[in-house]
């Protein structure tokens, strides 16, 4: 138990890093293709499909970077738990408004993700995310150092 309450915060907290950068090089890779995903939404005006669809990935990418690395891992945790409420709200409202849309989360054009499952699955990554904050020794606060007179 103690081995498990030792090396699963870093687990969960690399996991969720790999499933951020590869999300975000997919979509590195055909910005155009996600800003079509990002506009079947029909949330955002015209121009800021393009504007998320060019910050988004990088946001992702350097995120999830932070978690692989173990650096500034509250910061990146705390971006991407703020990034899936975000998605989830996305989706939530794409199921309320009855749009038959791809997520857009991890591939762009093929088979569509159910909406239900792409809920689900940020679901799951929002439950990594509290995982990492709670548990690992990297997102805890850490005093600062007294300041020493001279």
């Amino acid at each position: 138990m103690n081995r498990l309450r030792r090396y699963l915060p870093a687990a969960v907290r690399v996991t969720l890093g790999a499933i951020f950068i590869y999300a975000a090089v997919v979509k590195i890779a055909d910005p155009v293709a996600f800003a079509g995903s990002v506009a079947a939404y029909k949330i955002l005006p015209y121009f800021a499909n393009y504007l998320a669809a060019a910050v988004l990935p990088f946001l992702e990418l350097f995120c999830g970077v932070l978690l692989v690395l173990g650096y500034r891992v509250k910061a990146g945790a705390l971006i991407i738990a703020a990034l899936n409420v975000v998605f989830m709200a996305a989706v939530a409202s794409a199921i309320v408004r009855g749009l038959d849309i791809d997520c857009g989360c991890f591939k762009q054009g093929g088979d569509k993700t159910s909406p239900w499952i792409a809920l689900a699955r940020d679901t799951v990554f929002l439950a990594m995310t509290f995982v990492v904050l709670k548990l690992d020794p990297g997102a805890r606060r850490h005093p600062s150092p007294p300041m020493q007179e001279q």
